[in-house]
């Protein structure tokens, strides 16, 4: 499977998203390739310090990924494509070839109506390909007391895009955890919450990928 971490807005949480979903994958036994799509190429590098069994390929123009995905999908289980923040084509030639996009969002009026606008792409690739790439919204950077108002859930309804009913919290050890070259399930105790929160949310985006019995284990860092 490709999955598309898709929003044209920058800073929604895209590059963390990406690679603790690359992360727990692996972690559930699966094949995984990182196709860094964005121009800053953050995400191929945390995750090749994070988790160096992890394949990374770095694809930032429209031909490449139009050329080189599919192929991608077929040598791996999945494929985690981290889309970019502003370019339009390469955002398109992504979703022409995902089969399966995530969308994180901000949680705020703002932001949600902003959808509108930064899922025009995915609805133009759905319309090509007869509704794919399937999608799902992810509010990120959420207040750790926030509660979804019934004007975000009609906002997400009327783009006809489903809401995830978990969260990604906003939380310092997100942020630290490039810089400690790992991924929150490997910051042991004082990142226990964040680990069962990307646990919870990945679990719900997909359950079929969840492998109980074999999830490797996470290489805790020296000194967490």
């Amino acid at each position: 499977m490709i999955i598309a971490i898709a929003n044209s807005k920058g800073g929604v949480g895209k590059s963390t998203l990406a690679v603790h979903l690359a992360a727990w994958l692996h972690e559930q036994g699966h094949s995984v390739t990182l196709a860094d799509c964005d121009t800053q190429q953050s995400s191929s590098e945390w995750i090749r310090e994070a988790i160096p069994e992890v394949k990374t390929v770095r694809l930032d123009n429209p031909n490449d990924i139009l050329n080189e995905l599919p192929t991608l999908g077929q040598e791996t289980d999945f494929v985690i494509a981290d889309g970019p923040g502003s370019n339009t084509e390469t955002s398109r030639a992504l979703l022409l070839r995902a089969d399966f996009a995530v969308v994180p969002c901000k949680a705020s009026m703002l932001e949600v109506r902003a959808l509108a606008k930064a899922t025009e792409v995915l609805r133009q690739a759905q319309d090509i390909r007869a509704g794919a790439p399937k999608a799902v919204i992810v509010l990120s950077m959420v207040g750790k007391n926030y509660r979804l108002t019934k004007d975000m859930k009609d906002a997400a309804t009327a783009l006809n895009l489903p809401l995830t009913e978990t969260a990604m919290t906003l939380r310092q050890i997100y942020a630290d955890a490039p810089g400690q070259q790992s991924v929150v399930g490997q910051l042991g105790s004082r990142a226990s919450e964040a680990a069962a929160e990307v646990e919870q949310l990945f679990r719900e985006i997909l359950p079929e990928a969840y492998r109980p019995h074999h999830a490797a284990p996470v290489t805790q860092v020296t000194g967490s």
